[in-house]
């Protein structure tokens, strides 16, 4: 059979399909779901979520704060800071605002309900602090000059733990940095968690969440070295590199799955509040972070 014999015969059998699928009453309806466009022009603001805690509507509040001159042709990662326990969300303002302000990225400062955030240990919040960050994702959706496939988070202390486990339980973030926190031995990566670059920095002088680990604030911390490699044990990263950095200590896993990367900087004289006016320590997780 010729080649155009065929092609005629292939448009006869296709005619024949969508005629017979079209005749009668029956109507074949295609439904294509509208993209979402973003409406909101990107400023600085407060705005809330509305969440519902122990059968109680609480209205949590949100920091959104954007660099001084906005270039409205571009799309700019997004960096949400998560404060410790007993801190607000502002506390996180100044400390990047010499990045966010100069145009590096758009602030997103969640608050804590009662100050601190439901990441597994003793804290008395029963907040559901995973969809609360969700909500406000999907919240952002409606703010134009975002780039939502480059969303990263820090956090300290407290905050700290909740970075981990919005990294153990959710793809929403590209890179994060765990600042004066490791991971519990209840809350450890394994082969289905999503792939995430993890950037841990922790004080050997600190005595709240010791760099040993161990039983504290209702979770049994992994010593901190123990910690990062579990992260990179479950990516598949290649063994670590040592640098050493004066009397402090950078641990870097490369290789990782879908080209993440593991690092630990073990900070010798570091106490819990290491990251306190230490602009060049925060350049340096940024830094990071940007690079995936």
């Amino acid at each position: 059979m010729k080649s155009n014999q065929l092609n005629t015969i292939i448009i006869d059998l296709l005619l024949f399909f969508l005629i017979g699928c079209s005749s009668g009453n029956d109507e074949i309806i295609v439904q294509v779901e509208e993209e979402n466009v973003p409406t909101v022009e990107l400023k600085d603001k407060r705005f809330f979520i509305n969440q519902t805690i122990a059968g109680e509507n609480v209205a949590r509040e949100v920091i959104l704060r954007v660099p001084i001159t906005l270039d409205t042709s571009r799309n700019y990662p997004v960096v949400f800071a998560f404060h410790g326990r007993g801190t607000d969300n502002d506390s996180w303002i100044n400390k990047l605002n010499h990045l966010m302000a100069l145009g590096e990225f758009v602030g997103v400062y969640p608050q804590g309900y009662e100050k601190m955030w439901n990441s597994g240990g003793n804290e008395s919040s029963k907040a559901d602090d995973i969809n609360f960050v969700g909500d406000i994702i999907d919240a952002l959706k409606d703010y134009k000059n975002l780039d939502f496939k480059r969303i990263y988070a820090i956090g300290t202390s407290n905050g700290s733990s909740m970075t981990n486990k919005l990294a153990l339980e959710t793809s929403y973030f590209s890179a994060v940095a765990s600042i004066v926190s490791q991971l519990s031995q209840a809350n450890l990566p394994n082969k289905s968690t999503n792939p995430t670059a993890v950037f841990q920095i922790n004080g050997a002088a600190d005595k709240t969440i010791p760099i040993d680990g161990g039983p504290k604030l209702g979770y049994v911390f992994l010593e901190a070295f123990e910690s990062a490699k579990s992260w990179a044990s479950a990516f598949k990263c290649d063994n670590f590199q040592l640098q050493n950095l004066g009397d402090d200590k950078l641990y870097v896993f490369p290789n990782c799955l879908d080209g993440k990367e593991i690092r630990y900087l073990r900070i010798e004289d570091g106490e819990h509040n290491l990251h306190w006016g230490r602009p060049e320590l925060l350049k340096t997780v940024w830094d990071f972070l940007k690079r995936f």
